[in-house]
């Protein structure tokens, strides 16, 4: 019997290291093939954001790719690639969670999954590859401590406080409205119903506590928010780039969303092996931990080890514990397009004047 055990073991070993090697083999292969390629080209990653400054320089380094951005939004991403076509310029962009399958349904999209494919959540990926979620942002709260003295945690604290709270305009700006669906998923609502949220800002707004200031870094400088809802990399951003000491970054502890952004390799484009070993680096351990340096939360985050002067900068993982992924897109996308409008008549009909 422990003679079967041993061989039955030594047989797993054996396969184990088979794949490791298949594995290295394809990653040479690749690494071989894009450094013949010499460049990558991108969309909506360019060197201020999530500090892809720290990728695009490991990639010249690392593999002499050389590296173009032109910064977009999401939607002009997919525009452009669909326009381009075989005349493409770009090889790979950066894009909200919800145009992943957009991507795919266009018929847009390279697959690759990277070599860490299974440490990333079935929620932030493609069974197939097409589209994986690299960061993520959830939706924190920003205090100015010197205004502010008794630091909300949560929503309920929050709706308990004497401080303005300031959301941002939930008419236009994609956070103000995830903001919103955060403290809906807190107060017992979904994607589907948001009378939850809506009561609960309408109350902020008869006790005159609902600003109407939006949470910029200036604004934040200037003392003009008392307590701002926004991501968590605009906040830890806001943070070191003011004064980490006056300011708290928290993940409400009730309830909070957590959204991402995903890489989209072009169908269509010139350089697809060099796109295909950016998105391999961008999930490993080092452009992982790149990413933590421009304050956003890796994907891998679990299975980091940062460096000292990075994790002094991020919030530990028990902060996320409530917050989740948007478990109905469609629903969730049907709902914030009637959201300005339910904002209007449900919660700024009770601003104070």
């Amino acid at each position: 019997m422990k003679r079967m055990y041993v061989s039955l073991l030594a047989s797993t070993l054996l396969v184990a290291l088979q794949v490791a090697n298949v594995h290295a083999a394809d990653l040479s292969a690749l690494e071989k093939a894009a450094k013949s390629e010499g460049e990558v080209n991108s969309v909506g990653m360019p060197d201020s954001w999530a500090n892809w400054k720290g990728t695009w320089a490991d990639m010249l380094s690392k593999y002499g790719l050389k590296h173009m951005d032109t910064d977009m939004s999401s939607a002009q991403e997919l525009a452009k690639f669909a326009a381009e076509k075989e005349n493409a310029t770009a090889d790979i962009g950066d894009v909200g969670i919800s145009f992943g399958p957009i991507a795919v349904k266009q018929g847009l999209a390279l697959p690759y999954k990277p070599s860490t494919w299974d440490q990333v959540p079935a929620w932030a990926k493609d069974k197939d590859g097409y589209w994986a979620v690299a960061y993520t942002g959830t939706i924190a709260f920003i205090i100015d401590k010197q205004q502010v003295k008794d630091a909300p945690h949560s929503w309920a604290d929050l709706k308990k406080g004497k401080y303005v709270v300031d959301i941002g305009d939930v008419g236009v700006a994609s956070q103000a409205a995830s903001g919103v669906l955060a403290a809906n998923y807190a107060l017992g609502g979904d994607e589907k119903n948001l009378k939850p949220a809506l009561a609960f800002f309408a109350e902020l707004a008869k006790q005159g506590r609902l600003g109407v200031t939006d949470p910029t870094i200036a604004n934040i400088e200037k003392g003009e928010v008392q307590v701002g809802v926004v991501w968590d990399f605009n906040g830890l951003n806001y943070r070191k780039q003011i004064d980490p000491k006056r300011f708290e970054v928290v993940i409400p502890s009730d309830g909070s969303v957590t959204s991402g952004y995903t890489t989209i390799i072009n169908k269509y484009g010139k350089h697809p092996n060099a796109a295909k070993l950016t998105r391999e680096y961008i999930f490993s351990d080092a452009g992982q931990i790149n990413l933590a340096r421009g304050f956003a939360r890796p994907i891998r985050a679990e299975h980091l080890t940062y460096p000292a002067d990075v994790k002094d900068q991020m919030l530990p993982d028990s902060e996320y514990k409530n917050a989740r992924p948007i478990a109905d897109q469609q629903a969730w996308e049907k709902s914030a397009k009637m959201l300005p409008r339910l904002w209007q008549e449900n919660v700024m009909i009770n601003m104070q004047q």
